[in-house]
């Protein structure tokens, strides 16, 4: 098994390169971390989607972030997580050169992408997978057909679809089930476009949600998917923890991302084209780009 580790205050990570696992070996009550493991890195605004729910209102003639402008990049511990995205982060002309970079400072990138852009590049895709410069693989659902189910097991394990609560629908999910897919779900976030598009359909989205937690305990009881992962914010709106033990909420639980509870999950969001930090990607908080990861990291766990 292909495992890394590395000390973050008074506890060890150990990462499984091959599969994703990420463990934490605490010595104490709690994690303590001296800097982030993790980082939502968003690297462009442009995309030609326009969906109704975007947090970035991110547009078609949208910038990109100039990557190589110097940065906290270069102070990042080896084997810190990047969560790359947009907009589209394929629209991005450097990105092949960026992955490159992560590879040689040893970080861990995955990468956010569009069904549609999904399926338009997906020889690429694979490239950059086959290549080591991408190691998970996140794709918006937008439409189940078979050629997108084919695809998600041609790509591989480490492919994990996205879906929004309260904008996916249960029905939706028991067309994936039992085909051996792994599956994230993000809370929705009442920001931005996401704002508006809740202004004008929250009792479809509540709706959609409630049905949706009413269904978790079966989903999860059933196995419908081989993974099933949750964002703090879903994790919150589908209450999650009352379907789970004690020990096994402690065991799987990544910690508080600060805007509920103390900041203990050790991720954070930037956004490269703004130059900006935030706790996370739904905070209208954003702060200028400090020099390093931690002296951002720190910022965040004092700011109030």
């Amino acid at each position: 098994m292909n495992w890394v580790s590395y000390k973050n205050g008074n506890y060890i990570v150990k990462i499984n390169l091959d599969t994703g696992t990420k463990l934490r070996v605490i010595k104490g009550d709690k994690p303590i971390a001296d800097t982030v493991e993790s980082m939502d890195l968003k690297i462009t605004n442009m995309c030609d989607m326009g969906c109704s729910m975007c947090h970035e209102n991110s547009l078609p003639d949208g910038k990109h972030a100039d990557l190589f402008a110097p940065s906290f990049l270069d102070t990042l511990h080896a084997y810190t997580e990047l969560a790359i995205g947009g907009g589209n982060p394929l629209a991005h002309p450097d990105l092949y050169k960026f992955l490159c970079f992560c590879k040689q400072h040893k970080f861990i990138p995955s990468m956010t992408v569009n069904q549609k852009h999904f399926i338009q590049q997906f020889d690429f895709l694979k490239q950059l997978r086959d290549e080591g410069l991408v190691y998970g693989l996140g794709v918006s659902l937008t439409n189940i057909t078979d050629e997108f189910i084919a695809k998600c097991k041609d790509y591989g394990p480490n492919l994990v679809i996205h879906v929004i609560n309260g904008l996916i629908k249960v029905s939706d999910l028991e067309k994936l089930a039992h085909k051996d897919l792994k599956l994230l779900i993000l809370g929705y976030k009442v920001f931005r476009r996401g704002k508006k598009l809740y202004e004008q359909t929250s009792d479809k989205i509540e709706q959609t949600k409630a049905e949706l937690k009413t269904s978790l305990q079966k989903i999860l009881e059933q196995q419908w998917f081989k993974v099933v992962s949750f964002d703090n914010l879903a994790l919150k709106q589908l209450d999650v923890k009352a379907l789970l033990s004690e020990v096994d909420w402690n065991n799987f639980y990544m910690g508080d991302d600060g805007l509920d509870g103390e900041q203990t999950s050790a991720t954070m969001f930037v956004d490269l084209v703004e130059r900006k930090f935030a706790k996370n990607s739904c905070s209208s908080e954003r702060f200028d780009l400090l020099s390093t990861a931690e002296e951002m990291y720190n910022y965040l766990r004092e700011e109030k």
